[in-house]
């Protein structure tokens, strides 16, 4: 699998419901910097058939297959190493949420289960959408065959999309305060109070978002913190210029003030937060996980997918979670 069939069945993933032609793809593929005429297009489309990653449609074009998915995941993952924090530098620039006026787009997860499920679903999330270790307590939810924005919700399955905690570097950003996300991990809750984190991946040597890992791997417990205030929740490790230290305290007073919240903790300039060190002239924030209430539901026995930082979504078009029940 060379660089030209990768990107190739990258443009045709996106696009999953389009038949994408040779000339359509040439032009895509000078968006990722790679200069194909369409004849030479055409040979690299007939390795992918051969190999069954790609489907002809006739004359019309390709469309990529389930293998062709299963092929692009896999290929390449050197490649992939960083692409964590490249998308959250990304995602915070493009992010145009104004916290006083509560309107713009935020940044979303997005994560499946089963549709029977659901009742037991919100069952369980109840709790966890009344406590603190959650971003918001506003959703987005739609049954299988529906989209939330680009994103197709498979047959069978209840999207569910939650506030993602990249909404603050953001936020952040909007204001000139830069934030630099160092590691995802796992936190443990003493007494409802954080104590020390049990895990961390880094995202900059990371190809997969760390949280993710950490609910497949059944490394937390966030019902033990909700209901005991023991347990281990999702959470991030980010840091803030010393400077900018006042301005990031006013800022979170007005988050929880709006009904955003998330940030658990600000340390101190150049000090180590929850035995984390620093880097010079900087101060550590600790940042609560997104995808805590999808954490829960893995722990009660019910399946789950998730989708980090899947897209961009209008604040104003979510709904609290309460009304859901």
């Amino acid at each position: 699998m060379n660089k030209t069939m990768l990107s190739i069945l990258k443009i045709l993933d996106k696009q999953p419901d389009k038949i994408l032609g040779s000339r359509e793809l040439s032009r895509q593929l000078k968006l990722h910097g790679v200069e194909l005429t369409e004849r030479t297009v055409r040979y690299h489309l007939r390795i992918l058939d051969e190999r069954g990653l790609t489907k002809v449609f006739g004359k019309e074009g390709r469309m990529i297959t389930q293998k062709g998915r299963e092929e692009l995941s896999q290929a390449l993952v050197s490649e992939k190493v960083g692409f964590v924090i490249s998308k959250i530098e990304t995602l915070s620039y493009l992010t145009n949420f104004d916290i006083e006026k509560k309107e713009g787009d935020i940044i979303l997860n997005v994560s499946y289960f089963p549709e029977e499920k659901l009742k037991e679903a919100l069952r369980i999330m109840k709790p966890v959408f009344s406590s603190p270790h959650i971003m918001s307590d506003k959703v987005v939810i739609h049954r299988g065959g529906e989209k939330i924005r680009d994103i197709f919700i498979p047959k069978g399955q209840i999207g569910f999309g939650t506030v993602c905690s990249v909404t603050i570097n953001g936020i952040f950003l909007k204001v000139g305060v830069p934030v630099t996300s160092k590691f995802g991990g796992v936190l443990q809750i003493e007494n409802s109070e954080p104590s020390r984190f049990t895990a961390l991946i880094s995202y900059e040597g990371s190809s997969l978002d760390p949280l993710e890992i950490f609910i497949k791997s059944r490394m937390t417990d966030v019902l033990g913190a909700v209901k005991n205030h023991n347990g281990k929740i999702l959470a991030s490790f980010r840091e803030i210029p010393v400077v900018s230290l006042e301005k990031a305290k006013e800022l979170s007073a007005v988050m929880k003030e709006k009904g955003i919240g998330g940030i658990l903790l600000l340390g101190n300039p150049n000090q180590p937060l929850l035995e984390m060190p620093v880097s010079m002239d900087r101060a550590g924030m600790v940042i609560v996980g997104g995808l805590n209430p999808i954490a829960a539901l893995e722990e009660a026995g019910i399946p789950t997918e998730s989708k980090a930082m899947s897209t961009l979504y209008s604040f104003s078009d979510l709904t609290k979670f309460k009304e859901l029940l």
